[in-house]
């Protein structure tokens, strides 16, 4: 852990605004570093840690998955989720600008809008998880029922 841990990330801003419970890790990012082995550098179970995809329906409407690092979403149940008759992922350069948040940090909580989320299932089957911080090398670990009364986001089948 380094002295970044003193540092506030907007995620962090925005949970403490609503009262919500959480812990700040951080660990010394490494750019090759999967999700898997970000896991493991912090010592949890892999299916307890998630990570932000953002999709683009036909619609031309935006999407937030939130995932199992270990895990692929599933375009056709991500579409069937979210009311679309199909969703792809959005270029990592437009990322930034609709987010605010730049790849390998983006998190579902703080963005510059809302989008409508959605959570994988088995988040509900632990009592704490992790998503990203909003800044590479930095995690929040909290409640699933936190992190869905603070984004919104609807459990469902899409890995």
């Amino acid at each position: 852990m380094s002295k970044q841990k003193d540092e506030k990330t907007n995620v962090c801003r925005v949970l403490d605004s609503k009262k919500i419970e959480y812990a700040l890790h951080t660990y010394e990012p490494d750019a090759t570093m999967s999700g898997e082995e970000i896991a493991v550098t912090l010592g949890e179970d892999p299916e307890k840690v998630f990570k932000t995809l953002v999709t683009q329906g036909k619609s031309g409407a935006y999407y937030v998955f939130v995932v199992p690092v270990k895990a692929e979403l599933d375009l056709k149940k991500a579409a069937k989720a979210s009311g679309e008759k199909a969703v792809s992922m959005i270029r990592q350069k437009d990322l930034l600008p609709l987010t605010g948040y730049v790849h390998g940090g983006c998190s579902p909580v703080g963005m510059r809008k809302q989008f409508p989320t959605f959570i994988h299932e088995s988040a509900s089957g632990f009592e704490r998880i992790f998503v990203s911080a909003g800044k590479v090398g930095f995690q929040i670990e909290l409640s699933p029922a936190d992190l869905i009364s603070v984004t919104g986001c609807v459990p469902a089948d899409i890995v």
